[in-house]
């Protein structure tokens, strides 16, 4: 997870959770840049304080996994499940 935290440091959140809180489309928006970039980061906007059962909703429903947050900010990590379209080797 250290490892991963590090790679998300540069990455800019390309997920926002607005308003609607948690919805089919913000899970499919998560899903998608998922399959895109295996290493994303989602920003609480508004629901700061339901920010953790939130993300583990979301990593539940994506089948993802809930590397770390921080201030109002969550990362998310999916390893692609074609060996070829990888993009992150753990080490």
């Amino acid at each position: 997870k250290k490892y991963l935290r590090g790679l998300a440091h540069h990455l800019n959140p390309s997920v926002r959770v607005g308003k609607k809180g948690v919805v089919d489309s913000l899970i499919l928006s998560v899903d998608s840049q998922l399959k895109a970039h295996e290493l994303i980061k989602v920003k609480f906007v508004n629901w700061k304080d339901q920010k953790d059962s939130m993300s583990d909703q979301i990593a539940t429903q994506t089948q993802s996994e809930n590397v770390g947050s921080v201030g109002n900010i969550t990362i998310f990590y999916r390893e692609n499940s074609d060996p070829e379209k990888r993009k992150i080797a753990i080490p």
